[in-house]
Order: structure tokens, then sequence, then C-alpha cells
């Protein structure tokens, strides 16, 4: 049988190891001030996970904001460009010792950091052997790295999809390694139009993460074409970029920090139904915030349209809620589907309005990863 041809580098790929490998040391190396302090205050238990990870790993960090999902007790996750490993070390106290967290990266000078400290943290989280491990690859062929088909219940990404100049090819590779019900919960920057050649062909506003952003409206075709359920936009900030040359190489295009979630569910098979939160994942005990059109309140009954409602029955969720009626079959009960923005950018500015002292968000922030520490 003829061996398949490996994935190999691209000048993009080239460019952006060098960057991240040898360019940046450290957040402070970051041309940009794309990303600037978290505007939401972290979750006491995501907040004290931070605490524990090494400095060396965390000053070693350009991630997008935060990604750290719910319901994650004993689940098997993969970090897609995982870095110097900060959040597969935060993960990996959340998944507890009987989960486990993969992460791949392209860049040997990241993996290095990360492998570096496994043996510490494990020792910090008192865990008897580790269930943290690195592999070096692309993001762009995980089954090629040695990633187990249909194996993982969630892949989180933090700022890395932009850096790829395959969005699509990353997608599908992601929903090959996801178990059927997994989810793909990741923060990334977007774009409010199609960018021009200059710009993407630009290795700074490239490195930086202006390059590669998608108009959000590629994203949400790219997952349909891919077989995802549609896009779920969680939450989104705007981004301001101070560095005169930078806006003026990128014009009058406008950038948002967002998080989507995405999930490998039936389409199409499960009608409106009601649910009810039953209080029991760690650290939404009251209050289960899904997206930014759902957000449960422990014991209370909730209408959730079709979309939502094979998402809840066919994913992890489904130990979380109690549907009526009983036994996780949804029926017809009336409800329309609720109405809400799937723009970042509109949700960008309502949330600004509603907390106008915050500050915008973004990606690879020196103040964001900071406040980790």
């Amino acid at each position: 049988m003829a061996d398949k041809a490996s994935f190999a580098d691209t000048d993009v790929h080239l460019d952006v190891k060098d960057y991240y490998g040898k360019t940046l040391k450290n957040t402070s190396d970051l041309k940009s001030n794309a990303c600037v302090a978290l505007a939401a205050p972290l979750p006491k238990h995501i907040l004290q996970a931070l605490k524990k990870v090494h400095a060396d790993v965390t000053d070693r960090y350009f991630g997008c904001g935060l990604v750290a999902p719910e319901c994650l007790e004993g689940c098997k996750i993969l970090d897609l460009g995982s870095g110097s490993g900060r959040d597969c070390y935060m993960l990996s106290q959340l998944v507890g010792e009987t989960g486990h967290v993969t992460g791949i990266d392209m860049t040997e000078d990241q993996l290095e950091v990360a492998r570096k400290h496994v043996d510490f943290h494990m020792k910090e989280f008192g865990y008897k052997k580790p269930n943290v491990n690195f592999v070096q690859g692309y993001i762009e062929a995980l089954t090629e790295a040695g990633l187990e088909k249909n194996f993982y219940d969630i892949i989180i990404s933090n700022c890395v999809v932009n850096l790829s100049p395959d969005k699509k090819k990353v997608l599908n590779e992601a929903y090959t390694v996801l178990k059927d019900g997994g989810e793909f919960f990741f923060s990334d920057m977007y774009c409010n139009g199609r960018q021009t050649e200059d710009i993407k062909n630009n290795k700074v506003l490239w490195g930086e993460g202006f390059g590669g952003a998608l108009w959000y409206k590629d994203l949400l075709q790219l997952a349909e074409e891919v077989g995802f359920s549609p896009p779920r936009l969680v939450t989104a900030s705007h981004i301001t970029v101070d560095n005169k040359d930078m806006q003026a190489s990128l014009g009058d295009f406008k950038f948002v920090s967002a998080t989507y979630r995405l999930f490998k569910v039936p389409k199409g098979s499960t009608k409106s139904c009601k649910v009810v939160y039953n209080g029991n994942i760690t650290g939404s005990e009251q209050t289960l915030l899904f997206d930014c059109q759902y957000t449960f309140k422990a014991g209370e009954v909730a209408e959730v349209d079709g979309e939502v409602a094979s998402i809840l029955t066919h994913s992890r969720f489904a130990r979380a809620f109690t549907f009526q009626p009983p036994g996780g079959s949804c029926q017809t009960c009336g409800v329309k589907t609720k109405t809400g923005t799937g723009d970042p950018f509109e949700l960008a500015a309502q949330l600004q309005k509603q907390n106008p002292g915050s500050a915008t968000g973004g990606c690879c922030s020196t103040e964001s990863a900071a406040c980790c520490k």
C-alpha cells in the first residue's frame, strides 16, 4: 500500500513557527495591543487552577482570553496549538485524574517549555501519574500526528485557528477526532469582512492574528460544510489597534475576539422542548451561561429551540439537565426559536454598553496572562 503523503509546512507555517518560536520570547514581545485584560472576572475555580500553573509556562502564553468550557470531569480534551501548555495544565486540574488533556503544537520551542514542567504540575496537583501529554504536529493534520479518531470529548483552541492558512482542514480534522456528541469550544479573532491579499501576506499582521482572521460569516459556512451544528456564539469583545503602522495596513477593517461552540451532534432530528438545569456542574452550580442566547438557572424550567435541544440531549450536557417529558426525548412544546444576535460585532457592542467600564478583549494579552499568575 502506498504511503499517504505527509502534511508539509507552508510558508505561513514556517513564518508562524519562527514568530512564536524565535521572535516572541514572552508576551511583552508582541507588536500590538490587540489583546488586553479580560473584561469579566474569572470564575473562582478557574482562577485557582491558573494560579497553580508554573510561571515559565504562563510567561510564554500567547492565547486569546480564556478557553474553559463547563462540565469537564473525566473528559478527554485536545488543545489545538497548545503552545507552552498553560491551558492544558489549567484544564488537567478540571478534568481530574480520570480525565486526560493532550496538547498539540507545531512549534518545538513552545513544546519544550510545556514538556519541561509536566512532573512539576503533576506533583503540584497531587496526581500519581500524568494526565497531560504534548504532541508535535499540525492542527490541519491531527490524525497524521497519531491522534485517534472519534476519541475526544472536547477540543479547545485559543487564538490559533486564525494562524492556519486552511481553516476548513482544521475544522475537518477536529470533527474527525471528536466523539459523537463532542464539542469544539474555541476563542479566535474575527474580521468584519474578507481581507485583502496585502494584509494576508503581511508576516507581522499574520503573526499577530490579524492577517488570518476569518470573516465571521465564513466560519458559519465552513462549520456547516464540515458537518458541525451551527456555531453557538458565547461571548465577544472588540479589539483595538493603537499601533499606527498596523492600523494603516489594516485600513477600515474591524476585529473582535469571539468564543464559539461547535457540536458534533445529529441535525434536524430534535424538536424544541423544555429543560431544567440540575445545577450539578462545577463552577456553575447556580447559573450556566451556555451561550449569548441561553443562560440556565438551576431548578428553573427553560424553553430551548430544536438546535439547542439536540445539543443538550446528545452531548456531555445531557447529564446536567432534566428533559420534559423525562427520558431525554424532546417533543414539540410550541417553543419559538429564541432570538438573539449571531453577529460577534453586535454582541461585543451590547456587552460593552452593559459594562462600559470593561476593557476590550482580544488575543495574546500580556495583561490577561499576567492576571492569572
